[in-house]
């Protein structure tokens, strides 16, 4: 008969507490040895809009050159426009897989500020910035390019175009305007931004005016211009630099941003270095690299934003046209005005 040996109760918790122990103990530095890896390894993970990623945009040559230089990788991650970037940074928090946010611009500073997850960095370079695109002295959000809003139109369907945002309201406009929505991109809040720092108080009645002018609000940029260009409307808005693009790859003078008496929005892009970014050497050798003449001078031809330092720009920025009065400090644009958007809009 074989005989058994009766374990204690008291024995058997002490087990089991200790192989819980080692357990944790050992995912624990698993954990560690996972995030040291990745620390050590030649690359940087930066979060910025489709856009910047897409087939004709400056991510793949960027990163191209930028491992050419460095022998850095680049892995870019793209989460829609420029308003869900910093909307799923702030829910994911200390959590984010990123070393360095992207493509965000000065209507998102205040709130990404706020949100206490950049760290102060100032690349090389920064001294000789214009005053005017410096839009955090702290270097915790850093310029790389910048343009003006515009309502661009197609020149062979609108021969008289608008000459001001009130011009939009005329009826020969109704269903003829593609905007974008506030919530989630940046021309959309540019666009919002640019009414109140026209109309200040009045802006929710100039809304009410223009509502019958717009075909649709895109979700962002890159979905509204597309339907732009596909000729679902006439007038879109986009930049006084995107006309370039339809001369460089197409030939053609067709497509012209039309200039407004009552001033231009400027919109400075910005990046910046994430305070639990695992990869921060990487990161700083980015943020020094962008810029630099080999960064920058990708811009113009794939983002069609002007650079932020001082390189010969190409032959097609000639139809860029430039406005007289351009408004450099528009009036901030509160969550509780873009909820009032919200609302007059839903009633569309």
């Amino acid at each position: 008969m074989m005989k058994t040996t009766k374990t204690s109760p008291v024995l058997s918790k002490a087990f089991l507490l200790l192989a819980v122990g080692f357990s944790i103990l050992a995912l624990g530095c698993a954990k560690k040895d996972v995030d040291a890896a990745r620390a050590s390894a030649k690359e940087v993970v930066i979060w910025t809009y489709d856009s910047f990623t897409s087939e004709w945009g400056p991510g793949a040559e960027i990163g191209k050159r930028f491992l050419e230089q460095t022998g850095v990788a680049i892995k870019w991650v793209s989460h829609g426009d420029a308003g869900s970037v910093l909307s799923r940074l702030i829910l994911e928090g200390n959590a984010a897989d990123a070393d360095i946010i992207l493509g965000i611009d000065q209507n998102y500073a205040e709130r990404t500020l706020n949100s206490g997850l950049l760290e102060a960095y100032k690349p090389a370079g920064a001294d000789d910035l214009p005053g005017e695109i410096v839009i955090d002295k702290t270097f915790r959000l850093i310029p790389f390019d910048y343009s003006y809003f515009a309502i661009v139109y197609d020149s062979e369907k609108v021969p008289n175009p608008p000459q001001s945002l009130e011009d939009l309201t005329a009826p020969v406009y109704a269903k003829k305007l593609i905007l974008m929505d506030p919530r989630t991109s940046s021309p959309g809040l540019g666009f919002l931004t640019w009414t109140k720092t026209v109309y200040g108080d009045g802006w929710k009645d100039y809304w009410k005016r223009l509502s019958p002018s717009i075909l649709t609000i895109a979700e962002g940029w890159d979905t509204g211009y597309g339907l732009f260009t596909a000729g679902e409307a006439p007038l879109a808005l986009s930049y006084t630099t995107s006309p370039g693009y339809h001369l460089e790859y197409e030939e053609t003078e067709r497509y012209k941003a039309a200039i407004f008496t009552d001033g231009h929005v400027i919109q400075v892009e910005v990046a910046g270095l994430l305070s639990h970014a695992k990869n921060k050497d990487n990161a700083r050798q980015f943020l020094d690299f962008m810029l630099s003449p080999s960064f920058q001078e990708v811009i113009p031809l794939t983002n069609w934003m002007y650079p932020v330092i001082d390189i010969p720009l190409p032959d097609s920025f000639r139809i860029a046209p430039k406005s007289d009065k351009p408004l450099d400090h528009p009036a901030p644009v509160a969550q509780s005005d873009i909820n009032e958007w919200a609302a007059l809009m839903s009633g569309r």
